[in-house]
C-alpha cells in the first residue's frame, strides 16, 4: 500500500521517478551482473580518451600530462603540412575505395553464380571453402602471402616464369603492385562473408516472380537481371553506404603483415602511420592529432552514412 501511494500522485498518475525506483528494486540482481561489462568499458573505452590532451600539447614522457607544453592546433597543422602525412591519407582513400568498390561488386557476382547451381551439397560445399578465410587471421594469412609471392622460388612467379616466360615480379616490394595485392587479398579473405548476405536475400525473393517471368518467356539471365538484382538492390545499398564510414580505416593488421620501408610510399595507411610515428619514433603528439583527426572524421562518415541507409534502404538500428 505504501509502495502505491508512493508510486502515485492524489490524481492516480504514476510518477516517473517512483515508477523507475520500483522497477530497479525488482531488477537489481540484472544490474550487478551489468556492472562487470560496464567497468571493463570505462577502463579500457572512456578512461584512455584522458590522452587525447597530448594531440594539444608537445608531449614529453618525463614531464607528464600537467607539465608539457601546451601548443593547441600546431600537432594538427603539421598533419596538413608534411608530405609524408598527405601521402598517407592519400594511401589510405585508394586503398579504401578500391576495397569497398571491388569487396561490393565480386560478392555479388559469386551469389548470383552460385545461386544458379542446382547441385545444392556442390553449392554448400564452394560456400564453406570460399568462407573459410575469414577465420583466418592476417598473420596467418601475411604468411602465407609472403611464401606464395616471393621472388626466390614463389608459386605465383614460378606458374607466370613456367606459363608464360615472366621475369620474377617483387610483388611485395614494387608501388605499382603492393596495393594490389593488398586489395586482391582482402577480396579474398572477406568475399565468402559478403556473398552469404546477398544469397540470404535472394533466398527471399517470391518464387511466383521467377514462375511469371518464366511464363512471359524470360530466360535466366533476363530473370537475374529483372527479378534478382532489384530485389537485392536494397541490402546492397544497406552495404555499400554502411562501408562508407570506415572509408579512413585501410586495415591495419593486413597492411603490418605486409608491407616494408621499401613500399611506405604507396602501402602506409593512417593507422600504420600512427603506430609507427608514436612507437618507432616517440613522437606521441603528433600521432595522437593524427589518430583523432581520423576518428573525428570518421565519425561523421559513420553517421551520414547511417543516415543515407536509413533514407534509401530503410535500415535502422533503433
Amino acid at each position: 500500500m505504501e509502495r502505491n501511494l508512493e508510486a502515485t500522485t492524489s490524481k492516480g498518475v504514476v510518477r516517473p521517478y517512483a515508477s523507475w525506483r520500483r522497477g530497479l528494486r525488482k531488477t537489481w540482481p540484472l544490474h550487478i551482473l551489468l556492472f562487470p561489462a560496464f567497468l571493463l568499458a570505462f577502463v579500457f573505452h572512456y578512461l584512455p580518451l584522458a590522452g587525447i590532451v597530448m594531440a594539444f600539447q608537445n608531449y614529453k614522457p618525463w614531464l607528464g600530462f600537467f607539465h608539457s607544453d601546451w601548443v593547441g592546433l600546431e600537432q594538427f597543422r603539421n598533419l596538413f603540412l608534411f608530405d609524408e602525412s598527405k601521402q598517407v591519407i592519400w594511401n589510405t582513400l585508394i586503398i579504401s575505395v578500391l576495397k569497398i568498390l571491388f569487396g561490393l561488386f565480386i560478392p555479388i557476382v559469386i551469389a548470383l553464380l552460385l545461386n544458379e547451381v542446382r547441385r545444392e551439397s556442390m553449392k554448400r560445399g564452394i560456400q564453406t571453402l570460399v568462407y573459410l578465410p575469414h577465420f583466418l587471421s592476417w598473420v596467418i594469412l601475411g604468411g602465407i602471402l609472403l611464401d606464395l609471392l616471393s621472388v626466390k622460388g614463389g608459386m605465383v612467379n614460378r606458374v607466370l616464369s613456367d606459363a608464360f616466360g615472366v621475369e620474377p615480379i617483387f610483388f611485395l616490394g614494387d608501388d605499382n603492385w603492393f596495393r594490389v595485392v593488398v586489395v586482391a587479398s582482402d577480396v579474398w579473405k572477406e568475399f565468402g562473408f559478403s556473398m552469404i548476405v546477398y544469397l540470404a536475400a535472394i533466398s527471399g525473393v517470391n518464387p511466383a516472380l521467377y514462375e511469371a517471368a518464366c511464363v512471359d518467356g524470360a530466360t535466366r539471365l533476363e530473370q537475374t537481371w529483372n527479378v534478382t538484382l532489384p530485389a537485392m538492390l536494397p541490402i546492397v545499398i544497406v552495404v555499400g553506404t554502411l562501408q562508407l564510414g570506415n572509408i579512413l580505416n585501410a586495415g591495419f593488421d593486413q597492411i603490418f603483415n605486409l608491407y616494408s620501408p621499401i613500399v611506405y610510399h604507396s602501402g602506409d595507411v593512417i593507422d600504420t602511420f600512427v603506430y609507427r610515428t608514436a612507437m618507432m619514433k616517440g613522437d606521441y603528439s603528433f600521432a595522437t592529432a593524427v589518430g583523432l583527426f581520423k576518428s573525428v572524421i570518421s565519425f561523421f562518415l559513420i553517421a551520414a552514412s547511417y543516415r543515407f541507409a536509413y533514407k534509401f534502404g530503410n535500415y535502422r538500428i533503433f
